[in-house]
């Protein structure tokens, strides 16, 4: 299965070397917008003792939003996503770095977290997982199954019917599958 995404991904004309991957795209204005968000508040959040786990921005005119979703170990509660919240605002007030009128968000990732880098991967190996490429592979984006390993090159999971391996470097979104234990 692995040898049929890397021919894929060679057919797509993105270029695999060995192991690793070099995915080739063009780069959303949304996408520099994440990365230039990221920069900016990643050592605020940080240097406060929490992850800076993803940041959402919805850029509008009059009600635009940015939310940012932290954690740390043991978790998070409303005291600390208040205290992120003043930091961050406090931060955009005196830089200004985003124009237009938003809403700031400070909330945990929830039981559905995403899972966006390589740390947060490896941390859930085990968890139950959904992942969307960015593009089809074997005919399919959409993915779901246990989260076996995970490394730079690849994150294998297993699924109701394989085990696959699937290239770090054409996951598009993952997410957390919550499993709940019902008791009859």
């Amino acid at each position: 299965m692995f040898s049929r995404i890397l021919e894929r991904l060679r057919l797509r004309g993105l270029f695999v070397t060995g192991n690793k991957f070099l995915v080739v795209a063009q780069t959303s204005c949304m996408r520099r917008d994440q990365t230039h968000l990221w920069e900016l508040f990643e050592p605020i959040v940080s240097g406060m003792g929490y992850d800076l786990i993803e940041i959402e921005h919805f850029p509008n005119p009059k009600h635009g939003v940015l939310r940012l979703y932290i954690d740390k170990e043991g978790g998070v509660n409303v005291d600390d996503c208040s205290s992120v919240s003043r930091q961050v605002s406090a931060f955009i007030d005196v830089e200004d770095p985003i124009s237009g009128q938003f809403n700031l968000e400070v909330s945990s990732p929830g039981s559905d977290r995403p899972l966006r880098r390589l740390k947060d991967f490896q941390r859930f190996v085990g968890s139950l997982v959904k992942l969307k490429t960015a593009m089809p592979l074997e005919g399919q984006r959409n993915f779901k199954g246990r989260l076996l390993e995970a490394s730079e090159e690849t994150v294998v999971i297993e699924t109701d019917t394989e085990e696959l391996g699937i290239p770090m470097g054409v996951i598009e979104k993952a997410r957390i599958v919550p499993e709940f234990n019902v008791k009859k």
